[in-house]
C-alpha cells in the first residue's frame, strides 16, 4: 500500500487513492435466482449457437419460398409445434402449420403469418399482399451468436438480460463477487433516534438513514447500522466489533478538528491505517479514508448532512464498485443550465436538478444554504463538480455529474 497522505488531496487524487487501496472482495458461486445485481467474476462463452436452429418467429405456415412464387394455395400436411422434432416437407404443393419458437421444418425456408393466409378445408391460400421470400419470419441459426463467442466478461453487473443469457447457456450458477457487508455508523452525543423525544440541544439522527437509502438504491443489501456516542471506550469497543464483522464501515461525523472528534484517533488505535484525511473541496473537506486489518475499508465522512451525502456519492460508491470488481464508469458530463460563481479556492460540489432545455439535458443549480442544509436537496438528482475558485463556470459548460 502507498504511504499516508497528510495534505489535502484534490478530488481526483482522493478518488485515485481509494481505488489504489481498496482490496477486492472474494468470489462466491450463486444460483441463477440469486444473481440479479451481482458482479460477475468469470467469462461466459457461448456453449452453442444462438439461435441453435432456424427458428420460426410467427404463427403461420412454413413452405418453400420458390413454390410460393409459382402458386398461392397449399395443402396443410402437418403441424410443427415449438419443442417438437422437426417435420420435413417433401411436396412443394404442401405447407406445414408452424408455431412461434418452433424449429423450421425441413424443405422450408419461409413462414407466412396466420393473418396473411385464408384457410378452407385444409387448404391455406396466401393473400395477395404477401410475397414469399427466403427466411421471411425466420430467425436464422447462429445469426445472434456463433458457438464459442464471448458473451459476458468479468466486472459487469448482472441484470435481467445477463442472467437470462447465463440460463440460456445452461448455467445453473455463476461466480460473482460476494456482496460487501456494510456497517453505516453515525456518531455524536447530539443525535437522538427518530421517534424519541428531543431536548432543545438535540436533533434526530438522519445521515445514517440517508446513507442506507442511497446504498440500497445502488443494489447493496448486506447493510447494518449503529450509533456511537462521543465516548472513547464505547468507540473503541464498538468499532472493533464492527471491523471484525463487516467488510466496509461508513461513518458520519467525528472526523473534523473538534475536541470530541475521536474517530481518527480510535481507528488508528484499532489498526486502521489512514490513507488520507482531508480533501480540497467544499463541502466535505474533513473526509477520512483508511484500510484496516484484513483489508477492511473505512470511509469516515464529515457529519454535516450535505457533506455526508456528497462524499458518499463522489467517493464511496466508486470504492464499493471497485471492491466488487466492476469496471469504472466515468461520470456523465452535463452542461450547466446557468452561470455559477465559485468563491472558495476549493473544488466545489453543487447540487442540481436535471432538466430538459432546448432539446438537451442540463444541470440546474440548486445551491444549499450550507453543508447542514439538507432540505435544499429535496428534488435534486445529484450534484456536479466545479473547479476551484474564485471564478465563474459559464452556462453550457459540461461538468461531471454524480447521482445520489
Amino acid at each position: 500500500m502507498g504511504s499516508m497522505v497528510l495534505s489535502a488531496l484534490s478530488p481526483v487524487d482522493a478518488e485515485a487513492a481509494i481505488l489504489a487501496h481498496v482490496p477486492g472482495l472474494p468470489a462466491i458461486s450463486l444460483p441463477l435466482a440469486a444473481l440479479g445485481g451481482a458482479i460477475l467474476r468469470e467469462t461466459l462463452v457461448a456453449a452453442r449457437e444462438q439461435p441453435p436452429f432456424d427458428r420460426v418467429t410467427m404463427d403461420g405456415i412454413a413452405l418453400a419460398s420458390s413454390a410460393g412464387r409459382e402458386r398461392r394455395s397449399f395443402r396443410i400436411a402437418g403441424t410443427q409445434a415449438a419443442g417438437s422434432a422437426p417435420l420435413r416437407l417433401s411436396d412443394p404443393r404442401e405447407c406445414i402449420e408452424v408455431m412461434t419458437g418452433a424449429m423450421l421444418p425441413g424443405g422450408c425456408d419461409c413462414v407466412i403469418p396466420v393473418e396473411k393466409i385464408s384457410l378452407n378445408a385444409g387448404i391455406a391460400t396466401l393473400l395477395d399482399d404477401i410475397e414469399p421470400l427466403p427466411y421471411l419470419n425466420v430467425h436464422p441459426r447462429a445469426s445472434d451468436t456463433p458457438r464459442g463467442d464471448t458473451l459476458l466478461q468479468p466486472g459487469i453487473r448482472l441484470g435481467p438480460a445477463e442472467v437470462a443469457v447465463l440460463a440460456s447457456n445452461g448455467r445453473t450458477q455463476a461466480s460473482v463477487s460476494r456482496a460487501p457487508r456494510i456497517m453505516a455508523i453515525s456518531t455524536g452525543d447530539e443525535l437522538v433516534e427518530p421517534g424519541e423525544p428531543l431536548a432543545q440541544w438535540q436533533i434526530h439522527r438522519s445521515n445514517v438513514y440517508g446513507i442506507l437509502a442511497a446504498l440500497r438504491r445502488r443494489g447493496y443489501s448486506q447493510l447494518a447500522q449503529d450509533h456511537l456516542p462521543d465516548d472513547l471506550p464505547v468507540l473503541r469497543t464498538r468499532l472493533r466489533q464492527h471491523l471484525d464483522t463487516h467488510d466496509v464501515l461508513i461513518l458520519s461525523g467525528g472526523v473534523s478538528m473538534g475536541r470530541y472528534d475521536y474517530v481518527p484517533q480510535v481507528l488508528g488505535e484499532l489498526g486502521v491505517s489512514v490513507v488520507f484525511h482531508r480533501i480540497a473541496q467544499r463541502p466535505g473537506k474533513p473526509m477520512w479514508f483508511g484500510i484496516g486489518p484484513g483489508g477492511k475499508t473505512v470511509y469516515a465522512l464529515p457529519g454535516n448532512p450535505t457533506s455526508t451525502l456528497i462524499c458518499l456519492g463522489r467517493y464511496v460508491f466508486g470504492g464499493l464498485d471497485a471492491a466488487c470488481g466492476t469496471h469504472p464508469v466515468p461520470p456523465a458530463m452535463i452542461p450547466l443550465a446557468e452561470d455559477f460563481a465559485v468563491k472558495p479556492p476549493l473544488a466545489f460540489f453543487l447540487p442540481v436538478r436535471l432538466i430538459n432545455a432546448e432539446g438537451r439535458q442540463v444541470a440546474m443549480p440548486q445551491p444549499t444554504r450550507g453543508s447542514g442544509d439538507f432540505t435544499s436537496l429535496i428534488g435534486t438528482d445529484g450534484f456536479v463538480e466545479l473547479p476551484p475558485g474564485p471564478g465563474s463556470v459559464g452556462r453550457g459548460t459540461p461538468v461531471p455529474f454524480y447521482s445520489w
